[in-house]
């Protein structure tokens, strides 16, 4: 072999092996570089969604109502019930015919039902508003006997004859009748008691309570002494005056106006509690 040949074949093997070295530092290098890159990034993981939170579900009643309502035999079937927007009409003409024509005047010309309900639901609170009640106020004036012009005056005996029409009124009334006009309008009632702002609550429960706050009206010893601070009149006893408007309202019709009408809430109980 000449010289020229051996020389380029050396030159060929010196290009080879450069070109390998350069592969293996290019790789080298790759190698180092993804492990420099990778080595403390977190392993890529499917992401698994939160559980959605569980529906509150409502509580169920303590004192539900019947679902379905079936027509007494001979009475035909009932009429379809309209919406609350339409109820008062057949509501007030089911409460005429156990009270009588006689319950018409006092009642009120306009949302009748809701403000039945209101009216129920603010008997355990201080005030009910004149506007929400859905029976005028009793008949008469108010009637107090003096102590002392400046300071105290007494809750007159004449007082409680106000109250005698509509105490007799309500507990001479056919409560089996009642009872079947409640069980007949209670979805009105419910949705007036749900648009109050208790979407999850049972109206039947609520008139349970509110019986049993009545029925716990305390006693008081007579005569009741009352204060006017101002316009209206007030109980002396800051723990008469603390009490609620419902049971107020006892106190003012009479102790024996009271035990009637409290007597008529425990039947009234009796029917829509089962207890």
């Amino acid at each position: 072999m000449q010289n020229s040949d051996m020389i380029q074949l050396v030159a060929k093997d010196s290009n080879i092996q450069w070109f390998i070295a350069m592969l293996l530092a290019l790789g080298t290098a790759g190698g180092l570089w993804y492990l420099l890159n990778t080595d403390d990034q977190p392993v890529p993981t499917t992401a698994v969604p939160e559980p959605l939170p569980a529906e509150i579900e409502p509580e169920l009643p303590r004192y539900p109502m019947p679902a379905r309502i079936e027509p007494q035999p001979g009475t035909g079937p009932l009429i379809p019930m309209p919406s609350l927007d339409d109820g008062d009409a057949y509501f007030r003409m089911s409460l005429l015919s156990v009270f009588g024509n006689s319950i018409d005047e006092l009642l009120v010309a306009e949302s009748l039902i809701e403000k039945f309900v209101a009216t129920m639901d603010n008997l355990t609170r201080s005030h009910i508003s004149n506007r929400i009640r859905p029976i005028g106020p009793a008949r008469g004036r108010f009637e107090v006997d003096v102590v002392d012009r400046d300071q105290e005056y007494i809750l007159s005996e004449r007082n409680y004859r106000r109250y005698d029409y509509l105490v007799d009124m309500f507990t001479h009334a056919d409560l089996d009748a009642l009872f079947e006009i409640y069980r007949r309008f209670y979805p009105l009632l419910q949705d007036a008691f749900t648009g109050l702002g208790y979407p999850q609550g049972y109206l039947n429960d609520r008139v349970v309570e509110v019986i049993d706050h009545l029925l716990d009206t305390p006693q008081v010893d007579m005569p009741i002494r009352l204060v006017r601070p101002h316009v209206l009149y007030e109980f002396s006893d800051p723990e008469l005056e603390a009490l609620s408007s419902g049971q107020k309202l006892l106190l003012r019709m009479g102790r024996d106006h009271a035990a009637q009408v409290q007597q008529t809430l425990r039947q009234i109980r009796t029917r829509i509690a089962g207890a």
